[in-house]
């Protein structure tokens, strides 16, 4: 009898650990996966900010789109590869489709609507969780992006002079990214890093 329930042990335990693929991550790593998170955000940030401060200064805002629609996705493949995650821009109305949030991301867009109609200030709405996604562990993390009155009012506000309508209209023809306000979430940046 007794040499049926080792038996028995011995079989149900490899089960038991084979189905169970997410590990711990404690809260000292999630701590420092946090930090990284937020110097990766504010280096995308300020990095789009340059190009746009300069791209305002050489040629205006009508060039400026140009800068956006083409530097922004490359600043983020290079700092995605630079700290081994994947880094990119969304939100819940769109002017680029490639920046479309996947489930996750929308859920966390629409959270963060929810806590700044609370009461929560647009600069400090962060969110990040541990999930598994296809059979892998990752570290997700998103931080909203605030609609500054310049010079983001100048393509997303409700309002937009011809020449900037022209230029979005070529490049961005389903462009759903207007009529904000100074204060609004104008999206968010995203981080994804496989554990």
């Amino acid at each position: 009898m007794k040499k049926l329930i080792l038996a028995t042990v011995a079989l149900t335990l490899p089960i038991a650990c084979t189905t169970d693929t997410a590990r711990q991550v404690s809260l000292g790593e999630q701590k420092a996966l946090t930090a990284e998170s937020k110097k990766i955000f504010q280096e995308f940030g300020k990095t789009l900010v340059g190009h746009v401060k300069k791209g305002m200064k050489s040629g205006g805002p009508v060039k400026t789109i140009a800068v956006c629609n083409q530097i922004a996705p490359a600043v983020a493949a290079t700092l995605s590869k630079k700290h081994g995650v994947e880094l990119g821009r969304t939100s819940l109305k769109l002017r680029n489709p490639s920046n479309a949030p996947d489930e996750w991301e929308k859920n966390v867009l629409m959270k963060f609507e929810q806590r700044k109609a609370a009461g929560e200030k647009v600069k400090t709405l962060a969110y990040k969780e541990i999930v598994m996604e296809d059979g892998k562990q990752y570290f997700r993390m998103m931080k909203a992006i605030p609609t500054a009155k310049k010079p983001c009012l100048m393509c997303h506000g409700g309002k937009v002079k011809a020449g900037i309508e022209n230029q979005l209209s070529k490049l961005y023809p389903d462009d759903k990214a207007r009529g904000y306000k100074a204060g609004d979430i104008r999206g968010a940046f995203s981080l994804k890093k496989e554990l």
